[in-house]
């Protein structure tokens, strides 16, 4: 199930490590890949780098929905496993460039694979589940298995957040695309601005 699944694997691991999941993130993620800014919450004397945040509407304007000083200002009673990282395009960068070496030193190459390959059937992919769009699903993200789109390569590896990021890992072309936006994306439909900022990468 899209969600619930990776909150569970959150608290499976917090367990399994015997501490808190944002403990165990920074320091078999974070740390090694350098990810100084990724975290569950953003500490007072960096707050003035956080953006506010706003919802988007379907008709597509923005209504003011968090200030830098509110829920990232402090961790959360949960640490979800499925998402509420604050992070930089940098960070995130780094991250896919792990995962395009293969898993460097955070992850062992057969981790990355399973990862960043289409575990949906046929059928499950033609019922259009989970907001997939062309996609097949992986641990933790899409996996493109067409090229409907100038940015669609099988094997392209991502995800786009409701909160307006989106990254990606393309194997094909070994390139990391990242997208944040400080806007919330109104459903699950791809909206036409990040559709041109793929076209973008793509062809750049």
């Amino acid at each position: 199930m899209y969600n619930a699944s990776s909150d569970l694997q959150g608290v499976l691991v917090a367990r399994a490590a015997g501490r808190e999941l944002p403990e165990f993130l920074a320091e078999r993620i974070f740390e090694p890949l350098g990810m100084k800014d990724t975290a569950f919450a953003v500490s007072a004397p960096e707050r003035d780098r956080l953006t506010p945040y706003y919802l988007t509407a379907p008709d597509g304007t923005h209504t003011f929905a968090d200030a830098a000083d509110g829920a990232w200002s402090t961790l959360p009673a949960f640490a979800s496993g499925a998402g509420g990282l604050v992070s930089t395009v940098a960070d995130w960068h780094a991250f896919g460039r792990m995962l395009l070496a293969g898993g460097g030193t955070v992850l062992s190459p057969e981790s990355v694979c399973l990862m960043t390959m289409d575990h949906l059937t046929a059928d499950q992919r033609a019922e259009g589940v989970l907001f997939l769009q062309g996609q097949g699903w992986g641990y933790g993200g899409s996996v493109d298995v067409t090229s409907a789109e100038p940015w669609n390569t099988p094997g392209r590896y991502g995800w786009v957040g409701g909160t307006g990021t989106a990254a990606h890992i393309d194997p094909s072309t070994d390139t990391v695309s990242v997208l944040f936006t400080p806007c919330g994306l109104s459903g699950p439909a791809f909206p036409a601005w990040m559709r041109d900022f793929w076209a973008y990468a793509a062809t750049d």
